[in-house]
């Protein structure tokens, strides 16, 4: 952590911190220029205008794909979201709050799909090995693993199931005009 406060330092500043050296004071409106390209306050300008027509358009943006999905929706949309009554804020609010846990865990976690296709060829030939090994299952009996394989079988069956309801939207068989 000290480490790589130092090293936030050292780029923003150009200097070394040092332990018990103090560092000249510098006024909180005056931005400290690091390279001599943005000293000049013509350019500092233009990078707070560049900032703001970025906003600008991303909030424009944000807006029409908003109007595009209410549209989507339609009435039908509206009616759902009548019925939610007075829970639609906090439901909305908990909705957000839990999308950006994720994120946060997902990034903490480092969680990816594995991108090395050797990877992917390892993990299914050891299944494979161990479909056909009459060992290996002797042993998942023996030991109470076959819980665990019984649930992920049945958890991987129905995700297959989901997808070929959405698939056929609907729940039972095709619907045929």
């Amino acid at each position: 952590m000290a480490s790589t406060i130092r090293a936030v330092l050292r780029f923003h500043t150009g200097i070394r911190p040092s332990v018990g050296v103090p560092r000249p004071h510098v006024h909180p409106r005056q931005p400290q220029a690091r390279f001599a390209s943005s000293s000049s306050p013509s350019s500092l300008d233009q990078a707070q205008k560049t900032a703001q027509n970025a906003y600008s358009s991303a909030s424009k943006q944000a807006g029409n794909a908003f109007q595009k999905v209410q549209r989507a929706a339609g009435p039908i949309g509206e009616r759902m979201a009548n019925m939610l009554g007075s829970y639609r804020a906090p439901l909305t609010y908990n909705l957000s709050v839990a999308r950006e846990l994720l994120k946060q865990v997902y990034i903490a976690e480092r969680l990816q799909p594995p991108l090395n296709p050797q990877t992917w060829s390892d993990a299914y030939t050891t299944l494979a090995q161990r479909a056909r090994n009459p060992n290996y299952w002797r042993e998942i009996l023996s030991n109470g693993e076959w819980a665990k394989v019984g649930l992920y079988a049945f958890e991987a069956y129905t995700i297959f199931k989901i997808g070929e309801i959405i698939g056929r939207r609907s729940l039972i068989g095709y619907n045929l005009q």
